[in-house]
């Protein structure tokens, strides 16, 4: 991958900083920050930076490179509507080709040369003087740092960007491996290892069945059980990627049932849960086929609402765990020692490599308490403020990708950044045009957004009483979006003035 770094932003001395004035600056290279990036060119806005603290594009799909990560929308779905790839292998992509797509988009929209690779934001802060945003990075391990001045952030630092490490008693004793499912080591190797997981969420139930069969033994701490459907996962055959290359309305097409299918499935989540009940008989079909053990059985059998926690998708997980070298453990995790986890029945189980598949902080990123906009109030502290889930009342010229509210339980998440990114495209557009006033949007207008959506989401599925990540500490769901994509696009497919104040620049 071609670095970007230019005269114009060579690494200063250690302890120095090197200031650029930009109309655009984005954070991050997933498919969110990619796509801002794009997105201005093809709009005609070509004076951006583009921030990533990696040394590679691939946000997401960059930093989970477990074994077995696969994405769980179909490929034709899960790509931007204006980069379709023909010759998907799977109809489920898997990590490194989900990888490899995003290289090859950065690459053929031309946004190389704008990013700056090992750049990490530590700082955002809105200049009322100025009217401007100034954001400090830094570069690498140099100490070298950076300060852009900016009209307008778009951040895409996403929902999974900061894994979440478990505060366990004496995980800083253990002698052996402890990695995060987010910071793999490709070098390690499950062969011959007594190997923990924490964790059976959508990490966990993918790195489960890839490295049971090599380990001597397998030790899964179960906090939550899982409802585990049937994966439908299957090679893409020759004659249907001639067919997209070919004649690529046939692509088009497939991309619009399938978006389709997964549409209507929103009923169940955010109108009629009962629906779901169908699911819940699949669920049991699959795992009972799978594990004959009465005792598992009980252990992976969820006491909640199948749909309030995230539905996960394997063929594979229940014959992991239900292995001769596998076990689940639900006791609570009380302790590590040297060579062991001890669980609150006293039992100390030996081992020798620790997975933690303990997800991400979403609601709480830390990358919020960096972002300070107007009277010193930080993102973290206005974050369930967000409007459309993409600006904030007192942070003007501020856009973020994937905020608030915008997760789903049923489609792609990139229909929702390319949603998302309809509405901050046309509100620059209308903003220069009318000679360049940062938008700020009203504190009435975002307090009523999200009164409404806090009215609707306690009737769908994820308000039904389980504990997820979707939660915030306060129990507000700030995470999904409660109803259909189609009427996300239809709110965001324009940007209206009149639901925002003007800060004009100095």
């Amino acid at each position: 991958m071609p670095r970007a770094d230019t005269p114009a932003t060579a690494s200063p001395a250690p302890g120095d900083v090197t200031s650029r004035e930009v109309t655009f600056v984005i954070i991050g290279t997933g498919f969110s920050g990619l796509g801002a990036a794009i997105a201005l060119r093809r709009a005609g806005f070509h004076d951006l930076v583009v921030l990533e603290r990696a040394d590679d594009v691939g946000g997401t799909w960059r930093d989970n490179a477990y074994p077995g990560c696969r994405c769980d929308v179909q490929s034709n779905l899960y790509s931007f509507s204006f980069a379709p790839k023909p010759d998907w292998s799977e109809t489920y992509s898997a990590q490194p080709e989900l990888r490899s797509y995003l290289r090859d988009v950065a690459t053929r929209y031309g946004v190389l040369p704008a990013i700056r690779f090992g750049h990490e934001v530590t700082a955002a802060r809105w200049d009322d003087a100025a009217r401007r945003w100034r954001i400090a990075a830094s570069h690498g391990e140099s100490g070298a740092g950076y300060e852009f001045s900016a009209r307008y952030v778009i951040a895409g630092t996403g929902f999974l960007a900061e894994p979440a490490l478990p505060d366990i008693p004496g995980i800083d004793k253990f002698e052996g491996t402890i990695m995060h499912s987010a910071r793999w080591d490709p070098r390690w190797s499950a062969a011959g290892r007594r190997v923990a997981v924490i964790g059976t969420g959508a990490s966990a139930i993918q790195i489960v069945p890839e490295i049971q069969p090599e380990a001597e033994r397998l030790t899964v701490f179960q906090r939550t059980p899982a409802y585990v459907l049937p994966h439908d996962n299957r090679p893409v055959a020759r004659w249907e990627r001639q067919l997209y290359r070919y004649l690529p309305v046939t692509q088009t097409a497939a991309r619009i049932v399938t978006y389709w299918k997964r549409e209507i499935l929103a009923i169940g989540f955010v109108m009629r849960p009962q629906i779901l009940r169908t699911a819940e008989g699949i669920w049991r079909q699959h795992m009972e086929a799978s594990i004959t053990d009465p005792e598992l059985r009980r252990q992976l059998t969820p006491d909640y609402r199948l749909g309030c926690k995230r539905i996960l998708l394997s063929n594979e997980f229940y014959p992991a765990v239900a292995a001769s070298n596998a076990a689940v453990v639900t006791e609570p995790i009380v302790e590590f020692a040297p060579g062991a986890i001890v669980t609150a029945d006293g039992a100390r189980h030996p081992v020798d490599t620790v997975v933690l598949a303990t997800g991400f902080h979403v609601s709480d990123n830390p990358m919020h308490a960096k972002v300070t906009g107007r009277g010193g109030r930080t993102m973290a502290s206005m974050f369930g403020q967000t409007y459309l889930g993409t600006v904030l009342p007192g942070f003007p010229g501020y856009f973020q990708l994937i905020g608030a509210n915008t997760g789903l339980g049923h489609s792609s998440m990139v229909y929702m950044i390319e949603s998302q990114l309809a509405f901050v495209i046309d509100a620059i557009r209308k903003i220069e045009a009318a000679g360049g006033a940062v938008p700020d949007v009203r504190p009435d207008v975002a307090a009523a957004y999200n009164a409404g959506l806090q009215r609707k989401l306690p009737a769908t599925i994820w308000g039904s009483g389980c504990a997820s990540w979707y939660l915030d500490p306060a129990g507000r769901n700030l995470t999904l979006w409660p109803g259909f994509t189609l009427a996300f696009r239809r709110r965001t497919r324009r940007f209206r003035p009149r639901d925002f104040i003007t800060v004009r620049p100095g």
